[in-house]
Formats: structure tokens, C-alpha cells, sequence
């Protein structure tokens, strides 16, 4: 369904609406509309304002090409940083689903509170693993700081590891699923891209200081290609958290925390009947059990005979056919 000009997160799957419509309504009362800013794929601007006509043009940080996710946070943190040396941020996914509400509005209040105290903070939150995942990253928790319980220290961060080490990670308890999700100080994370990440530093700063101004897309046509693709969890999070001049915290946020990535964790988004079977449009089944069928007309019948563990998703011009087990497998099928 998600295509080079319509991403997943534009995707109008949750009743009509899109995860990136769902990530910006979780910011009610925590962050005024006026200060949300979507850092994303340039060609996704009029896709995005069209959706979302209560964004400035201003407000959205477009990449000439993706670089990963340290980049797309130091080129939000040198932008803020201009305007504002002063600003504090968070950095939240657009295709992750979130429940209960508060609890998460309440973390992120926490997590403002800890780098406006201290802008030397880098804050991170974490999950309760509810298995031994080897697809997400982990932060340890360490000490819990004084006056804003329940934080603590994050002694360390791994990126997605194999699956007896995962174990361990869930046997320990005193790890969580790092769910991506950052609070910053602009100038700190400026500080410690030019620490960690020399190479970075100085073309963030000639697209910062371009911004807003009539050459500014052909800075960033310069300079943000040049730059390497690598996530901020490598980049600064991993040597952050055993650095002993910074402070990395971590923030327990008890949470239902699903990262959309793939039909099957789509599918948990939708009401299952007896047999297992779950749908988006309308369905009609014989002897199925754990078929899960998408559909972009809600209108088309989809109906199965003897069926069990598939994945069926039909659009206007394709239809998949996959055993739920191989759903990973989708992307060698794109490529």
C-alpha cells in the first residue's frame, strides 16, 4: 500500500486516519500546534499539508534525501537552535500507536521538566518489554534521579540484539525496549554532533544559518546528500550513555507501545472474531482461522475457504497473498 509518493505513515489505515495524523493529536496539551515541527521527505510536503492544513509550510523540515535518523535530529536541532537558543525538543516517531494517553502525556511533561532543569540532559524513554524482541533497541536503567522519579540513569543502549542476548536483556528486568522517542536541548545535541560526529557539524550549521533564506534549498541540495546515513542511536546515544560528562536519562513510560511496521503488528490494531481473523473491509470465510485481510475499498468482499495464517491485502493495483509467518518477506517482494 505505501508507495515512493504516499509513505506508510500518510497511509489512511486507522478508521481514515493516518499514524502521523494520530502521533500529532497525542501533543494536545503538551505542545501547542504552532510549535510542531515534521521533519520528512521533501516530496511529502503538499501530501503532508494536505492532511494536515493546521501545519505551517514553515513547520516542515524537508530532506532532500533520507540520511537516517541522526540527521534528520541534528538538522531539526541546528533549525530550533537558530531560532530559539534556548529550545527544547522531542523527537517522536510518526508510526507508532500509543495508548493509554496521558500516561504517555504525562512522561513527556517529565522528560521537558528534566532537560529545562538541565539542559546537559538527554532524555530517552523506555519500554516494559513484554518479549525478548530482537528487532528493538535496549537501554539499561540505572539510578533513579532525585526529585523526578521515575527516571534514572540509562547506563547503556544496544541496538537489536540477537536473541540470547534479548533474553537476558528481559530476564534482567532492568531493561527496557528504547522506544525511539528523545527529548533534547538543541544546543546540547549541536555540541555533541561536533564531539561525536565532526563531519556533521559544520554542514548542519551552513543549513541552519541558509534557512529561511532564498538559497536555502540549494544549501541543503549541497550538503545534506554528502552526509553519512547513520541513526542517532549509534551516533550519539550508544557513546552518550557511557560518557561520563553527559547525562542520558531514561523514562519509564508504562504504555501500549506498537511500532507499525508490518502487517502482522497492523493487524493488532483490529478487532479479532473467535476464530482468530481480523479485517478491514468487508469478509466472508469458511473454515478460516487467523486470516487477516486489508483492503483499500472498504466495499470489496474478500472471501476464503479452508484458510489459515494469511495475510491478504488487496488494492486498486495489486494483491498480495503471504503466509503471516514470512510477513518480513514483503520487502524483498518490493525490491
Amino acid at each position: 500500500m505505501s508507495k515512493p509518493e504516499q509513505p506508510k505513515q500518510l497511509l489512511p489505515l486507522m478508521h481514515g486516519r493516518s499514524l502521523l495524523e494520530i502521533a500529532a493529536a497525542r501533543l494536545g496539551g503538551i505542545v501547542e500546534d504552532q510549535h510542531r515541527f515534521i521533519c520528512t521527505g521533501e516530496r511529502y510536503r503538499a501530501a503532508i499539508r494536505e492532511r494536515m492544513p493546521d501545519i505551517g509550510d514553515d513547520q516542515i523540515l524537508g530532506e532532500p534525501e533520507g540520511r537516517d535518523t541522526l540527521n534528520a535530529v541534528a538538522y531539526t536541532a541546528a533549525v530550533l537552535h537558530r531560532q530559539d537558543p534556548d529550545a527544547v525538543f522531542a523527537v517522536l516517531t510518526a508510526d507508532h500507536l500509543i495508548t493509554p494517553e496521558d500516561e504517555f502525556q504525562r512522561k513527556v511533561a517529565l522528560g521537558f521538566d528534566l532537560v529545562e532543569d538541565d539542559p546537559h540532559r538527554i532524555v530517552t524513554f523506555s519500554i516494559t518489554p513484554t518479549f525478548a524482541a530482537t528487532g528493538y533497541g535496549y537501554v539499561e536503567l540505572g539510578d533513579e534521579i532525585d526529585g523526578f522519579a521515575p527516571a534514572t540513569d540509562a547506563k547503556q543502549f544496544r541496538e537489536k540484539p540477537d536473541a540470547a542476548t534479548a533474553q537476558s536483556y528481559l530476564d534482567a528486568g532492568t531493561f527496557g525496549w528504547n522506544s525511539g522517542m528523545f527529548i533534547f536541548h538543541a544546543g546540547s545535541v549541536m555540541e555533541t554532533v561536533k564531539r561525536f560526529r565532526p563531519d556533521h557539524y559544520e554542514p548542519m550549521l551552513a543549513i541552519a544559518s541558509a534557512w529561511g533564506g532564498n538559497h536555502f534549498r540549494d544549501v541543503i541540495g549541497a550538503e545534506y546528500p554528502k552526509l553519512e546515513k547513520i541513526s542517532v542511536d549509534y551516533a550519539i546515544m550508544e557513546p552518550a550513555s557511557t560518557d561520563d560528562t553527559l547525562k542520558v536519562v531514561a523514562v519509564p513510560m508504562a504504555v501500549q507501545w506498537m511500532d507499525v511496521g508490518s502487517w502482522p503488528s497492523f493487524g493488532e490494531t483490529l478487532e479479532h472474531d473467535a476464530n482468530g481473523n481480523a479485517a478491514t473491509s468487508a469478509t466472508r470465510h469458511i473454515d478460516a482461522k487467523n486470516v487477516l485481510c486489508v483492503s483499500d475499498d472498504p466495499k470489496h468482499l474478500i472471501a476464503t475457504i479452508g484458510c489459515e495464517d494469511l495475510i491478504i491485502v488487496r488494492t486498486k493495483d495489486a494483491t498480495l497473498v503471504c503466509a503471516a509467518d514470512r510477513a518480513e518477506e514483503v520487502k524483498q517482494l518490493a525490491e
